[in-house]
């Protein structure tokens, strides 16, 4: 059937054939290239994940980082692989890249400052993984710093992603970064109550409980006189761990040794007087 061609027509399909089968195996090698550059960025994450895994004093947000840094770099060999299977000279690719560097820099500004950021970030460290933090009026706990973003998880166990960028250029809190917190309370009592009685009840409380930390010592004293108590401010120490378990559970037991001794907390009140015309 091919000798029945006209000669012209043989002539084309003689040179385009080859053309055609060595386009055809150079497509062919590209997606298999592609397939395994994948491939193998994935597990050159996971490697060096396992490998800094055995590194002593390397936190989780590091060993995330720097894998993820590996498997970027092992995805951009794998595409100037695939283009050099087409014939594309990626030493010119390079310089032209180089060349448009500052274009594409101003066009992905927004994404190189949070890249830029989360370098800083792994630089002067302000969180580790596991420590609870603030930024910009959003809590959780640091799960992940990837290149891009802060993976954070609320106390209600909400994911949310903050960019690099916000974090390191807001001013950030970090509830976990000391062993030691300083707990607040706030104890309302009437102005008929005793105030000496009421500090002593409270304080046998504090004392009774192992987590109040001796050292800094317990501070108490009348913090202010509302419209309608007195109201005693308590501030003890403890270890970070023990913050909100302390809080809740002392307050509670405060209240219970206040009914015990007939101390009164006082809620607002109005008297209302009706006179006649």
């Amino acid at each position: 059937m091919f000798d029945q061609l006209p000669p012209a027509l043989r002539e084309q399909v003689d040179v385009l054939l080859p053309l055609l089968v060595e386009q055809g195996l150079s497509l062919l090698s590209a997606i298999l290239i592609l397939i395994a550059g994948f491939w193998f960025a994935g597990r050159a994450r996971m490697w060096t994940i396992g490998a800094l895994r055995r590194v002593p004093g390397l936190d989780e947000m590091l060993q995330n980082f720097f894998g993820t840094m590996v498997r970027y770099l092992v995805l951009i060999f794998t595409l100037l692989a695939v283009l050099a299977k087409f014939g594309v000279q990626t030493a010119s690719l390079i310089a032209l890249l180089g060349a448009a560097g500052l274009a594409v820099g101003l066009a992905l500004q927004g994404t190189l400052s949070n890249v830029a950021a989360g370098v800083m970030l792994l630089i002067f460290r302000p969180f580790r993984a596991g420590h609870y933090v603030e930024v910009g009026g959003i809590g959780g706990t640091v799960k992940l710093l990837s290149l891009f973003t802060t993976e954070l998880t609320t106390p209600d166990n909400v994911q949310i992603f903050v960019p690099n960028s916000q974090v390191w250029g807001q001013a950030l809190k970090n509830y976990s970064f000391h062993a030691t917190r300083r707990v607040d309370f706030s104890f309302g009592i009437s102005y008929g109550d005793d105030i000496g009685k009421a500090m002593e009840a409270i304080r046998a409380e504090f004392d009774a409980d192992p987590r109040c930390l001796k050292e800094p010592a317990l501070f108490m004293g009348v913090g202010n006189l509302g419209d309608s108590s007195v109201d005693i401010t308590v501030r003890v120490w403890s270890a970070n761990a023990d913050y909100w378990p302390l809080k809740f559970e002392l307050t509670q037991r405060v209240k219970e040794r206040f009914d015990r001794e007939g101390i009164t907390i006082p809620f607002p009140a109005r008297t209302v007087y009706a006179g006649k015309d």
